[in-house]
C-alpha cells in the first residue's frame, strides 16, 4: 500500500473522565473514604469481595451523580441498573467491577460545545503500590495491593467525539473540573487521582464523516499531560497513515518525562467484559423528592457565572473566566464587591486576580483597602504592603496604614519632593526635554524612594510632566 503524503487529516477526540465522589463512605459498603493512610486499613468483607456479602447502594453517591447529570444538562433515567463488568486483575478482588452498562443514571447532555454521551456510577479499583513508592514497603522485591481505595464511588463522564484539538480538549477539561468543584461533589484533585482522564484519539480525512480507528490514552493526571499526550498520539497516527499503514485499536500509556508512547494492551470491547445485571442490587429509580433535592442543590455554574461577570460587571472575558473557574476567588470577589460601597468592579477584580495575598484577606477588609486606593488615601504600592499584613495578621486597613505611616503624601508635600527630585536629576531632565521620555523613570524613582512608596506612581509622573511643561 502506498502512503498518503498529500492528504489532510482531522483529529477527532473524545474524553472519558473518572471522578471520585466526596461521599463519607464507599459506594457499596460502610467503609470510610481515605487518602494516604496505612494500606488496607479501610476495608471490610464487602469491598474485599468475600463470599456471601451483599452490597448496598450509597444514596449520597446517587445524589451527587444526579447533580452532575443536571449540571451537564443530561437526560435523567427514570430507572437505571448496575451490571457486573468482569475482568481479572490484582486490583479487583471480586474479579468483577460493579458499574452501569446499557442503562446509566444519566444519558445525553452537553457542557459548552461538547456533547455528553453518558454519566454513570461505578466503584473504583484498589491501588497497586510497588517497591520504592512507599516507605511502608521494606522489601525491594515486593509490591502490595492497597484496598483502601477499592469501592470508592466514581462517576464516569463520557463525551461524544466533539473535540478536534489537544488544547481544546485541555480547556474543556478545565471547564468540567471547575464545574464539578463548584458542585462540591468532588475535590477533583488530579494529583491525588480524584479526577482521572482517558482520551480516545483518532484521525480521519478532512471533510469525511467516517471516524478513523481510535486509540485510548490512559490516566492522564494533569491538563498539560493530557494535551501533550494527545499531541504525541496524533503525530504517531499521522506518520502511520502517511506511510501507508493502518492504526491499530489499542490502549496506550504516555510518559510525560520522555514524551514516549507505549502500548499497554489491545483495546477491549464491551463483549470482552461479559456484562450482566448485578443480581444483588435493585434498580435506581429516583423519586420526585430525590430529583428536587438534587436540583435545589445546584449552585450557579462557572460558565453562567463568567457570563454574568462579563455582561453585568464589564469584566474582560479572561478575568471573568478566571474568577468563575476558581470559585474561591469568585466568592471572595463577590463578597468584597458587596461589602464595599461604590467600588469599581474592574478595579476590584484586578486586585483579586493579580495580588496573591488577596486570597487570604477577609472580603470586607479587602473592599475597604481597595476603596482607600481609589480615594487616593493610600498609594497602590503602599496598599500592597498593607495587603501582606492583612493576609498574615488580619486587622483594619486604615489602622495599619496609620500605624505604619503609609498614608498618601499631601499635595503640597509631594510637590516639594518632586521639585527636589527634578533639581537632583538634571541629566534626566535634559534627556526628557530632548525627547527621551523613558528618562522620567529616574525622577519617579527618586520620588518613590523618598516617600518610601507612599506616593502614587501615576500621580508622581503626572506631576513631573506638569512641572517640566510637557
Amino acid at each position: 500500500m502506498t502512503g498518503e503524503p498529500d492528504r489532510v487529516y482531522e483529529p477527532v477526540i473524545g474524553l472519558e473522565i473518572h471522578v471520585q465522589l466526596s461521599t463519607r463512605t464507599k459506594m457499596f459498603c460502610g467503609c470510610a473514604l481515605s487518602f494516604g493512610e496505612e494500606p488496607n486499613t479501610r476495608t471490610c468483607p464487602v469491598c474485599l469481595g468475600h463470599p456471601g456479602v451483599l452490597p448496598v447502594i450509597n444514596a449520597e453517591a446517587v445524589h451527587y451523580a444526579l447533580m452532575i447529570g443536571m449540571a451537564l444538562e443530561c437526560d435523567i433515567a427514570e430507572r437505571s441498573i448496575f451490571h457486573r463488568k468482569q475482568y481479572f486483575y490484582p486490583d479487583n478482588p471480586k474479579a468483577y467491577q460493579i458499574s452501569q452498562y446499557d442503562v446509566p443514571i444519566c444519558g445525553a447532555g452537553r457542557l459548552g460545545d461538547v456533547r455528553i454521551h453518558r454519566v454513570h456510577l461505578e466503584e473504583d479499583a484498589a491501588k497497586l503500590v510497588h517497591a520504592g513508592a512507599s516507605g511502608r514497603i521494606h522489601s525491594a522485591e515486593s509490591s502490595v495491593v492497597d484496598f483502601n481505595r477499592c469501592g470508592t464511588p466514581l462517576v464516569e463522564i463520557v463525551t461524544e467525539p466533539d473535540l478536534h484539538d489537544p488544547k481544546e480538549a485541555g480547556e474543556w477539561l478545565r471547564l468540567l473540573r471547575a464545574t464539578l468543584k463548584r458542585l462540591g461533589v468532588s475535590d477533583v484533585n488530579m494529583e491525588e487521582g480524584s479526577l482521572r482522564c482517558d482520551a480516545n484519539v483518532s484521525l480521519r480525512h478532512a471533510g469525511s464523516a467516517t471516524l478513523g480507528t481510535k486509540t485510548e490514552l490512559k490516566n492522564m493526571n494533569s491538563f498539560r499531560f493530557l494535551e501533550r499526550g494527545i499531541e504525541a498520539e496524533l503525530v504517531r497516527q499521522e506518520e502511520i497513515l502517511r506511510g501507508g499503514g493502518q492504526v491499530e485499536q489499542e490502549t496506550l500509556h504516555f510518559d510525560p518525562q520522555s514524551g514516549a508512547l507505549s502500548s499497554l494492551r489491545s483495546k477491549e470491547e464491551a463483549h470482552d467484559y461479559r456484562y450482566f445485571p448485578e443480581p444483588d442490587l435493585l434498580a435506581v429509580a429516583p423519586t420526585q423528592a430525590i430529583l428536587d433535592r438534587a436540583r435545589s442543590a445546584l449552585p450557579e455554574l462557572p460558565a453562567a457565572r463568567a457570563d454574568r461577570f462579563e455582561s453585568d460587571l464589564g469584566l474582560t472575558a479572561d478575568t471573568a473566566r478566571l474568577l468563575a473557574f476558581r470559585s474561591e476567588l469568585g466568592d471572595l470577589y463577590e463578597e468584597a464587591l458587596s461589602a464595599g460601597s461604590g467600588l469599581d468592579p474592574k478595579t476590584l477584580a484586578n486586585w483579586v486576580t493579580q495580588e496573591s495575598d488577596a486570597a487570604d484577606v477577609e472580603p470586607g477588609a479587602l473592599a475597604k483597602l481597595v476603596g482607600m486606593v481609589s480615594e487616593k488615601a493610600v498609594s497602590a504600592g503602599a496598599a500592597r504592603q498593607v495587603l501582606g499584613v492583612l493576609a498574615s495578621e488580619g486587622g483594619d486597613p486604615a489602622e495599619i496604614v496609620a500605624r505604619e505611616g503609609l498614608s498618601a503624601q499631601g499635595a503640597d508635600e509631594l510637590g516639594e519632593i518632586v521639585d527636589r527630585a527634578i533639581a537632583d536629576n538634571a541629566d534626566a531632565v535634559e534627556k526628557i526635554k530632548a525627547g527621551k521620555g523613558q528618562a522620567i523613570g529616574a525622577i519617579v524613582g527618586a520620588v518613590m524612594r523618598e516617600t518610601k512608596g507612599r506616593a502614587d506612581g501615576g500621580e508622581v509622573q503626572k506631576l513631573i510632566s506638569e512641572k517640566l511643561g510637557l
